[in-house]
C-alpha cells in the first residue's frame, strides 16, 4: 500500500515549501510538485495543511510501579492518545527499583510495548545501582539497540544512586558512547525538607513545592555537569523547569560540557499555582521537579527560540485524582508524582507557542522531533522529512478550533491538567511508517504496529 499526501506545506527544522509526498514501503521515496497518483495509493490532499515530521516524545511513562501504585496508560492507550496527538515515537523510561535486576527490567519494559504499542518506541535504560552485575549487563543493553541510560539524583532509596554509582555510570556511557538522562534534584535536601515540613503540620499538595525549590534543582544540575565534566560523559538533562537550573546548566556548557536540556509543556503553559488550588484540587498538578512561579516561562520560551534548551517532552506520568492521587490526601509526600499530556504537547505548543509568537513552526518541529532525533541516535530515519526517512508524517490542520477535555481525551486517566483550554489546531492525519493511524482526532491505525527502534551510539 503506498500514500501519497498532495498540496500539503512542509515544515521541517530547517525549510518551508508546498510539495506532494509519495511513501511507499514504510519509508518517503519522492518529495515534487504536482506528483500523479500512482494506481492503488492512498491520496490525501492536505491543502492548507502544513505536514510535519513526526513527532518524538523523548521522557515518557507508560508502565510506571511508582509510590506503591502504577501509572494508568498502558501501551495500547498510551499509543493510541500519543498519535491522537501527534506524535509517532516515544521514548520511554525503563525504571528498575535498586533491587531489581537490570536486564529481567528491560525484558519486562520490553513485553509490555510489542504487540500492544501503534506507535514506534525506545527507551532510556534506568540505573538505579551500579555494581559489576549490573555493568555487565548494562553492556549487554547496549548491543540490544539501547543508546540511552537515565539516572536519578533523586528519590533516597528508590531510584536514586549515590555518588559513586553516578562516578562510574558516566564512566561507562562515555566508554561506550551513550548519553546519559538525569533527573536532576539534591536527594538529601529533599528529603530533609520533606520531613521538615511535615512536623511543622504543612502537609497541603503546594507543599511540595516548598520541599524542592529552585536551588534544590540548580544544586542538583551543578552536581551532575561537576561529574560529568570529569568524566566527560554525555548528558541529557530531563523536564528542567526554572531559570537557576537553566544557568548552571549553560555554565557547563560554556566550561565544555556536553549537555543538552529538555523541558516539559507543563513548564511552558502551568505555574505552580495551580499546585496550590484548595479542596485538594492541586495534587492533579503535583510532579517533580515541581511547578514553578510563573516568571520562568518566558524564560524557557526564550530558551527554546535562542537554542538553549534544546527538547519538548511531557514526563507523561498519569495517575488517577480520585483514587491514587488521594493516598497523599494527608502527607503531600505520598501522593504519585506526575501529569498527563501525552496527547496535547503538540497542540499547546502550537497554540500557545507559535500562535502567542513565542516561537516559529521551525521551532516546534527543532524541539519537538528533530533535535530529539538527532540527540537520541534517530536521525535522519525520524525527525525529518526527506526521501529515505521513515513515512511518520503529521497533516496539522491551523483551522480547527477546540477545548481540551478529560471528556474527550484518550489518556486513560480521570481528569485533565488542561481541562477547558482551548486550542487552534490538531492533527488531522498521522502516519506511522507510512500506515495511517489517525483521522480527524480518531486513532483508525493498527494495534501492534509500533516497532522497537534500535539505536547505537554514537556520543563519543
Amino acid at each position: 500500500m503506498s500514500l501519497l499526501i498532495k498540496n500539503g506545506e512542509i515544515i521541517t527544522a530547517d525549510s518551508r515549501y508546498v510539495a506532494d509526498i509519495f511513501c511507499e514501503n514504510e519509508t518517503i521515496t519522492r518529495i515534487d510538485r504536482k506528483i500523479a497518483p500512482p494506481k492503488g495509493a492512498d491520496v490525501v490532499d492536505a491543502k492548507g495543511k502544513f505536514v510535519f515530521p513526526g513527532f518524538i516524545d523523548p521522557h515518557v511513562h507508560i508502565y510506571l510501579p511508582f509510590m506503591g501504585t502504577f501509572s494508568k496508560d498502558d501501551y495500547v492507550t498510551g499509543s493510541q492518545a500519543a498519535l491522537i496527538g501527534g506524535t509517532t515515537t516515544l521514548i520511554e523510561m525503563c525504571c528498575p527499583a535498586k533491587s531489581d535486576d537490570a536486564l529481567a527490567s528491560f525484558e519486562l519494559w520490553m513485553s509490555q510495548a510489542v504487540g500492544k504499542s501503534a506507535c514506534d518506541f525506545s527507551f532510556h535504560m534506568g540505573v538505579t545501582r551500579f555494581d559489576a552485575k549490573t555493568e555487565k549487563q548494562l553492556r549487554t543493553i547496549v548491543k540490544r539497540g539501547i543508546s540511552s541510560f537515565k539516572i536519578f539524583l533523586a528519590y533516597q532509596g528508590a531510584f536514586g544512586v549515590d555518588d559513586t554509582e553516578l562516578y562510574r555510570t558516566l564512566k561507562l556511557a562515555k566508554e561506550l558512547g551513550v548519553i546519559v538522562a538525569a533527573h536532576c534534584e539534591n536527594e538529601t535536601l529533599v528529603s530533609e525538607r520533606c520531613k521538615e515540613l511535615l512536623v511543622a503540620g504543612k502537609t497541603d499538595p503546594g507543599q511540595h513545592h516548598e520541599s524542592r525549590p529552585p536551588a534544590v534543582e540548580a544544586e542538583g544540575v551543578h552536581h551532575l555537569l561537576t561529574f560529568a565534566e570529569l568524566t566527560g560523559a554525555a548528558i541529557y538533562i530531563v523536564h528542567l523547569s526554572c531559570q537557576e537550573a537553566l544557568n548552571q546548566a549553560v555554565a557547563a556548557r560554556q566550561r565544555g560540557v556536553r549537555v543538552s536540556i529538555e523541558t516539559l509543556i507543563q513548564y511552558l503553559t502551568l505555574d505552580k499555582t495551580y499546585a496550590e488550588k484548595p479542596q485538594f484540587e492541586g495534587a492533579k498538578y503535583v510532579m517533580s521537579p515541581p511547578l514553578r512561579d510563573q516568571r520562568n516561562q518566558e524564560i524557557l520560551w526564550n530558551g527554546l527560540r535562542d537554542g538553549l534548551v534544546q527538547t519538548v517532552a511531557t514526563d507523561h506520568a498519569p495517575f488517577d485524582f480520585r483514587k491514587q492521587k488521594q493516598m497523599g490526601k494527608i502527607d503531600f509526600t505520598k501522593i504519585p508524582n506526575g501529569i498527563p499530556s501525552l496527547e496535547d504537547r503538540i497542540n499547546l505548543l502550537y497554540t500557545y507557542g507559535v500562535k502567542k509568537g513565542k516561537i516559529d513552526l521551525h521551532t516546534l518541529v527543532n524541539v519537538a522531533s528533530t533535535q530529539v532525533a538527532k540527540t537520541f541516535d534517530l536521525f535522519p530515519r525520524k525527525g525529518t522529512i526527506q526521501p529515505g526517512a521513515d513515512a511518520d508524517l503529521v497533516v496539522y490542520d491551523p483551522n480547527y478550533r477546540g477545548k481540551i477535555s478529560v471528556k474527550t481525551q484518550h489518556m486513560n486517566v480521570d481528569y485533565s491538567a488542561f481541562e477547558g483550554w482551548k486550542i487552534e489546531g490538531r492533527p488531522s492525519l498521522v502516519t506511522v511508517r507510512g500506515q495511517v493511524a489517525v483521522r480527524d482526532g480518531k486513532f483508525v491505525g493498527k494495534r501492534g504496529h509500533g516497532k522497537f527502534l534500535q539505536r547505537k551510539p554514537s556520543h563519543f
